[in-house]
């Protein structure tokens, strides 16, 4: 696609970063802009051209003053939108192996990141890009966030965040069908990518399913590409595959 604008939301993970080497090497003709509280790897030559935004926090009231100045950028056509948000662990937050390890403030604070954070643009994204320009809007998911899929249990923020998030796509892509028929959400599950969110549980990966950000960035442009604006809400893997909600 030429002539059009990409957006990457917390783009300092290691796929956003990927993703947006990735365009602003391969899509010339577009434009990138890129949101993170870090943007010290967006100071390289390949962003030269790329509108790189920092904010302090992810509050609502910074995120509708982010997009203010983003929306009186002139001619924006808004067609992609990467909220890569996501948080499995910290310095104090581990994912828990029994449930004696859940606290309610381990789940506060994952709700806050992997759930309200990524609705909070949304909500205030949808006057920006609705339309007769196509936009698909992309979640950064996880197969854990799956109910029926869940096999194995534990990980109960985290499982519990990422399912409250597919929730919400959900509800919002029913409402957007009927108010903002041009805007397509996908929810994405990037499978175990060699990050620092993965780096804790990398050593029980199969062989050949530790995938580099580069070649999930690829596939998620793939995905993008071939999603057709139906209506409805998608869960899918880094393969295209439907995962069971």
């Amino acid at each position: 696609m030429e002539n059009h604008t990409t957006l990457i939301i917390g783009a300092n993970s290691g796929i956003a970063r990927a993703l947006a080497t990735h365009i602003a090497t391969f899509e010339t003709t577009s434009k990138l802009i890129v949101i993170s509280r870090n943007t010290a790897f967006y100071q390289q030559n390949t962003f030269i051209n790329s509108d790189v935004i920092p904010v302090s926090d992810y509050q609502e009231s910074t995120i509708k003053k982010v997009l203010l100045q983003i929306d009186e950028m002139k001619d924006l056509k808004i067609q992609q939108v990467f909220i890569c948000h996501g948080v499995l662990h910290n310095d104090t937050l581990q994912p828990e192996k029994r449930l004696q390890q859940f606290t309610s403030e381990n789940l506060s604070e994952l709700i806050m990141s992997n759930s309200i954070i990524p609705m909070l643009w949304l909500k205030n994204l949808v006057p920006l890009v609705s339309g007769s320009t196509p936009c698909k809007v992309v979640f950064f998911s996880a197969r854990v966030g799956s109910i029926s899929d869940n096999k194995l249990g534990g990980w109960y923020s985290y499982r519990a965040s990422k399912a409250a998030l597919n929730m919400l796509i959900k509800s919002a892509s029913i409402e957007l069908a009927r108010s903002a028929k041009n805007i397509k959400l996908i929810s994405f599950h990037p499978g175990t990518t060699d990050t620092s969110l993965s780096k804790p549980f990398q050593k029980n990966v199969p062989e050949g399913k530790l995938f580099t950000p580069e070649f999930v960035a690829i596939q998620l442009k793939k995905i993008v590409h071939h999603s057709e604006i139906d209506g409805q809400a998608s869960f899918v893997d880094w393969q295209g595959e439907n995962i069971p909600w």
